[in-house]
């Protein structure tokens, strides 16, 4: 019959075993309750958004969150949307109309941007098709807010020029204008309209309408409306639609007159759809509990909000679809403790359950290697007992005494190390005197029949030998 190794039963192998059982356990558990740390991909470097996300992420670790964040920077939201496209990063800073990430679903809209036009009320731009042979100032810009301006123009049949020189009836002229130098434009006749793809209530985009107020006849300024902007929507699916509201800018009479429709895109951040709805509800509700926190060191944490959407359906199924954790979020179905964790209490449990089961097998063992020991010892005191019996041989006889006293010593080491049952000390000490007591009846056979035959025989323990 095949039996374990010797050592493998040894106390201290099985003990060894429980304590790394144990340690494995820790591990583990340690493990779980790590805080998740999601890797966020963030651009444009001269943007709002790594000043935003990184005030997010001080917040998140100052106050010991169980979501971190570790940012990858990007020149282009192109490459941050590639990023998570192609699974560097688990969420991403993304502008739906420059690249929209095949695995990207949206969280919240960290900046809305329109397309504001304003001009003098006097030129008369009150339209996209009176912009025909104007020149348009633009301050600093990027390659998508070009991308924009020159679809929605193509859309009304016009074409925008960037090459200095005047500008034909069907063409547009783009004239870059410092931010700061937009009033002086105006009066040095450089510019007949200025064009921001901004977020509207933005200081800078108050700043701006104000340099066109400030030159504008009684203070009156004119907004280009995109009156078909569902149609434009359409055309251009990654863009949407968006109210400048009446009144939005102030001033005597209020700015805009009316609401104004226009179009914009958004700053998404948006995360890869295969990350769990609990850590999505998780990331979004952060946005929103740390937007105080954030916002102490950016104001782009005021402008941060939810994608708008009429219901669960149509939210999963747009064209910018948004991710089925966020939407826990907004409509406050986020799962439950024992549902956001019972995967991982139960392993737990599981692992717990298993650890105790082996330590107490590991406990059982070790009291039956006890008891086999000591039933080992005294089925080898009554075999002594047995074969003392026997013996004539004065060095065989010597040799029993000292194996006696050796099984002696190792059941005082027992009682010493363990409290064992009186029980089984008694056993113990009957086998030891009974061995004793054969040992000595065989001693004294033994002189006998030494003086019977003349030659006296010496044994250990032999009174008067």
């Amino acid at each position: 019959m095949w039996t374990l190794p010797a050592w493998i039963l040894r106390r201290e192998t099985l003990l060894l075993a429980g304590a790394a059982l144990l340690g494995v356990g820790g591990v583990a558990a340690w493990y779980l309750l790590q805080a998740t740390v999601l890797t966020i991909a963030v651009a444009p470097r001269d943007g709002t958004e790594p000043g935003l996300i990184k005030a997010y992420a001080d917040a998140l670790e100052a106050a010991h969150e169980n979501v971190r964040l570790k940012i990858l920077s990007f020149d282009d939201v192109r490459e941050s949307a590639a990023a998570l496209q192609d699974g560097r990063a688990d969420l991403a800073v993304v502008r739906p109309d420059v690249l929209l990430p095949t695995n990207g679903l949206t969280l919240a809209i960290l900046r809305d941007q329109a397309m504001v036009i304003a001009s003098p009320e006097q030129a008369g731009i009150t339209s996209f098709p009176k912009l025909a042979g104007k020149r348009l100032g633009i301050a600093a810009h990027r390659d998508a807010d070009l991308w924009l301006l020159r679809n929605l123009l193509g859309y009304y049949g016009l074409t925008l020029e960037e090459a200095a020189g005047p500008a034909r009836d069907s063409t547009v002229l783009l004239v870059p204008v410092d931010q700061e130098a937009v009033a002086g434009a105006f009066r040095e006749k450089r510019i007949d309209a200025f064009v921001s793809i901004i977020a509207p209530s933005a200081p800078k985009a108050l700043a701006l309408v104000s340099a066109v107020q400030g030159v504008a006849r009684g203070g009156k300024v004119a907004f280009v409306a995109v009156e078909d902007d569902g149609a434009v929507i359409e055309r251009f699916p990654r863009l949407q639609a968006v109210t400048v509201p009446g009144g939005l800018f102030g001033g005597r009479p209020k700015l805009p007159a009316d609401d104004v429709k226009t179009v914009g895109a958004s700053y998404r951040l948006m995360a890869r759809a295969s990350l769990s709805r609990v850590v999505a509800a998780d990331v979004t509700q952060q946005l929103f509990e740390k937007r105080g926190a954030a916002a102490l060191a950016t104001d782009a944490a005021e402008y941060v909000q939810a994608p708008a959407y009429d219901t669960t359906v149509a939210a999963t199924s747009a064209r910018i679809p948004i991710h089925p954790g966020a939407i826990d979020y907004y409509e406050r179905d986020q799962h439950g403790f024992i549902e956001r964790y019972g995967d991982t209490l139960y392993l737990l449990g599981a692992l717990v359950g298993g650890l105790v089961s082996v330590l107490a097998w590991i406990r059982q063992r070790l009291a039956s290697l006890r008891r086999e020991r000591i039933d080992q010892l005294l089925d080898r005191l009554l075999e002594i007992a047995g074969q003392a019996r026997a013996l004539r041989d004065p060095a065989a006889i010597e040799a029993l005494t000292v194996e006696v006293d050796a099984l002696a010593m190792d059941i005082v080491r027992y009682a010493r190390e363990r409290e064992p049952d009186t029980r089984t000390m008694s056993a113990a000490s009957v086998a030891i005197d009974t061995a004793r007591a054969t040992i000595a009846d065989c001693r004294a056979r033994a002189a006998e029949d030494g003086a019977r035959t003349g030659r006296p025989v010496r044994l250990h323990g032999a009174a008067g030998a």
